[in-house]
């Protein structure tokens, strides 16, 4: 055998595997429509219980054509960006912090974890009575969501450098900028972007609790006014968009990673 084909045997294989797995999604979102179909057509459910897909997407392309369903989304995908960009910024801030400094950490931690105790839907009340019915206070409880997370996988991320690399770094001189761009960093990347991952699916969650509580605009609304009327077409298009950001996001921050992290597929 031809050791040069025996080497790209793996990365063939694999190619073949991700072509199965790409035509697999939709064989497998058809096969799933078609026997929702069947169960409302056997069992004859009202509307207003179980949809068919039919109906769904009669909703959906009314919600669509009167705008109604891309301001909703418009506003919902504002919160969940507000959100990250709040509870990011702050888990990474005392994340580093909490990592360079065990005093700080044990000192801090009890708070931070018993904070966590508190469901955010018990919270969001109080954001709402805080800071109003508009986007803010959602804002607010997606970064309260998705904080704790990304505060853990910074931590870890940190403290994942080689102790021996930071001995280097110490004896060629190096500032602690250098030390924190050139070392810290890279080694910290990937626990970074596993928590981004986690917390911007977390971040759609938070968004919907705070329009559960209180709020006139939204997905999350669109779902509170669907229940309430038996809309239940319009709710299913409500939580398909949902889905649709939070796969979006996470998409989003997968390729994110795949370019930003090339480097270590060469190592």
């Amino acid at each position: 055998m031809n050791f040069d084909n025996f080497r790209r045997l793996p990365a063939r294989t694999g190619k073949r595997i991700l072509r199965l797995e790409v035509m697999l999604v939709p064989l497998a979102l058809i096969l799933f429509l078609l026997l929702w179909d069947l169960l409302v057509s056997w069992q004859k459910y009202p509307a207003f219980i179980l949809p068919s897909p039919a109906r769904v997407w009669e909703r959906f392309l009314l919600l669509l054509y009167d705008g109604t369903l891309w301001s909703h989304t418009l506003v919902t995908l504002a919160e969940v960006l507000g959100g990250l960009f709040i509870g990011l910024v702050a888990a990474l801030l005392l994340g580093y912090g909490l990592a360079k400094s065990p005093l700080l950490e044990r000192i801090l931690s009890p708070y931070i974890v018993a904070s966590q105790a508190v469901p955010v839907v018990a919270i969001a009340p109080l954001l709402v009575i805080w800071f109003g019915f508009g986007g803010l206070s959602k804002a607010l409880v997606c970064a309260l969501t998705v904080f704790f997370p990304a505060l853990v996988t910074t931590i870890v991320g940190i403290r994942s450098v080689d102790p021996d690399l930071r001995s280097l770094m110490r004896s060629l001189q190096s500032s602690r900028w250098q030390t924190f761009s050139m070392l810290e960093v890279p080694a910290a990347l990937p626990f970074l972007f596993a928590g981004l991952k986690v917390a911007v699916t977390l971040a759609v969650i938070g968004a919907v609790v705070g329009e559960f509580v209180g709020a006139d605009r939204g997905l999350g609304f669109l779902v509170n006014l669907a229940r309430g009327i038996l809309d239940t077409p319009m709710l299913f298009v409500a939580l398909f968009f949902l889905v649709v950001i939070a796969l979006g996001l996470y998409t989003g921050v997968a390729l994110l990673e795949y370019v930003v992290l090339r480097w270590r597929r060469f190592d």
